[in-house]
């Protein structure tokens, strides 16, 4: 091999060093003969089944106890319906919708919701931090909070149907994220202005990526405030924000 070649080699190397640090995909993970090596797969397995976990398991109730959540459900009754018919995760039932008027603070600028989405860690693993400093920075602002809820087998759009029940100015819907084989841990901010049912996706702002190794619950939770007061501001939300 001549010093070029080698000099090209070692470029390579160091080249791929950089792309494994600063990219948590499967790359240069090598194989043995014709298949991947065994830590490799079990590394994907290990990973593939921290992600059925998230979806297939439930949300704790220390988790929502602590969080000093106030527990409804939406229009669902099991998992397997909550997989299979996502109409009824952006529903509640008329018994809810009465809970709610007797139960929730009514009219508030800001609506908070915690669903469990598609992952149950991720509102694990985040709300605690997150939700505090999401209230704390609201009031500051002088935005009055409503009754925090946590919906179970709730989809994004539950928020519509709860914040036109309690005729609050805007939503925020934090929901656990469809879950990777990098992590199940990953939680999104859904908001909206004038919430209403059937109200359009693109008329919704949102906030992704909020995990510990993503957007932080404490940058997230400022982002957040922010957006709310942009959006208190331009009366609007999604496309109609400027």
């Amino acid at each position: 091999m001549t010093d070029a070649e080698s000099r090209a080699d070692g470029d390579d190397e160091t080249a791929l060093d950089r792309i494994l640090e600063a990219s948590p995909s499967r790359l240069g993970v090598g194989r043995s003969g014709r298949r991947p090596r065994t830590a490799s797969v079990l590394s994907f397995r290990a990973d593939h089944a921290r992600a059925r976990d998230a979806v297939l398991t439930r949300v704790s109730e220390e988790t929502i106890e602590r969080a000093g959540l106030h527990k409804i459900t939406s229009r669902v009754s099991d998992q397997d319906e909550y997989l299979a018919r996502p109409d009824l995760g952006r529903e509640i039932s008329d018994a809810t919708v009465t809970e709610l008027r007797e139960a929730c603070i009514h009219a508030p600028d800001v609506q908070l919701v915690v669903c469990d989405g598609l992952s149950s860690t991720a509102v694990d693993a985040n709300v605690g931090d997150l939700l505090p400093i999401l209230i704390d920075g609201l009031e500051e602002r002088g935005f009055t909070v409503g009754t925090p809820l946590f919906v179970e087998f709730g989809r994004v759009d539950v928020m519509d149907a709860i914040g036109e029940e309690l005729e609050a100015e805007i939503v925020v819907n934090l929901i656990g994220e469809r879950p990777g084989l990098n992590t199940a841990k990953s939680l999104s901010a859904y908001l909206v202005y004038g919430p209403e049912r059937g109200k359009p996706t693109a008329k919704k702002s949102v906030i992704s990526n909020i995990h510990p190794d993503g957007l932080p619950a404490i940058e997230a939770g400022a982002q957040i405030v922010e957006l709310v007061a942009t959006m208190h501001e331009q009366q609007g939300s999604g496309l109609d924000l400027e």
